[in-house]
């Protein structure tokens, strides 16, 4: 484990178990689930479902293991064991190269730096390839609490998304947008002028999630945890909106997470 502390804050990420920021606690508090789903972990080289595991990439379809009934889901760099470049008090870095089964040579970076008062991190990650170029997506999956644990309310989400991503019976975004819908969501959204949620515990803590991404998928069906997922396209994205990673061009994203006592 890597533990990084700044203010009153503590951050432990688990390289050899995806890179996963396993606890975040601000002030004692831990701020992300416990147990069996728990942290925040990455989702490279793919977000959310890619369609019975299929994609194209110029005129070649490639068939990707499945994973969450006909569909591959959240990558596969979440269960890798990554290796850690750098480590210091409040910051570190860690790579993974990509293998099998992703039909291509590539890497991925992620960096984990604290704001040295304590009061945020950022999350930053890099997918480059060596060489031949190919579509890719990247995000987080972080699970919060939704209840603190100190007998206060559970959590409120609060956002202003532009558009919903319509979701089909098989969990697919259909390729329709339609105007956002109260909850409780298993949804994409589209924030064109970055990512802007607000995670309220009332009297007790409020975390803002930002990011220059443009979509965001909201969970926030189980008991336990609310998911606030930042990422570069929406599920399905392979397909729907590939974003070709090039030797010139890798894919940067970064996510700032900031949080204040009530």
């Amino acid at each position: 484990m890597t533990v990084l502390r700044a203010g009153d804050t503590e951050l432990t990420v688990e390289p050899e178990h995806g890179c996963r920021i396993a606890s975040l606690k601000a002030g004692g508090t831990e701020l992300l689930r416990q147990g069996d789903k728990y942290g925040s972990f990455v989702m490279v080289p793919w977000c959310g479902r890619t369609a019975e595991g299929r994609f194209r990439n110029g005129g070649e379809l490639f068939q990707l293991p499945v994973n969450d009934g006909p569909h591959a889901i959240h990558g596969t760099v979440r269960h890798a064991a990554w290796r850690t470049a750098r480590a210091d008090e409040r910051s570190a870095s860690f790579v993974l190269d990509l293998t099998d089964p992703w039909p291509w040579e590539g890497r991925v970076t992620q960096l984990v730096e604290l704001a040295e008062d304590g009061g945020g991190v950022t999350l930053t990650l890099a997918v480059e390839t060596p060489d031949d170029s190919f579509p890719a997506q990247a995000g987080w999956h972080p699970w919060f609490l939704r209840n603190l644990g100190a007998g206060g309310e559970d959590v409120r989400i609060d956002f202003s998304a532009e558009w919903q991503e319509e979701r089909g019976e098989d969990h697919i975004p259909t390729g329709k947008r339609i105007a956002p819908r109260s909850g409780p969501w298993d949804d994409c959204f589209g924030m064109p002028g970055g990512v802007d949620v607000t995670l309220t515990w009332p009297e007790e803590l409020s975390l803002h999630v930002a990011s220059r991404a443009e979509w965001v998928v909201v969970y926030d069906e189980q008991r336990e945890g609310v998911c606030v997922e930042p990422q570069s396209g929406p599920p399905n994205g392979l397909n729907s909106h590939p974003r070709l990673v090039t030797p010139l061009d890798p894919l940067e994203l970064s996510t700032t997470w900031t949080w204040r006592r009530l």
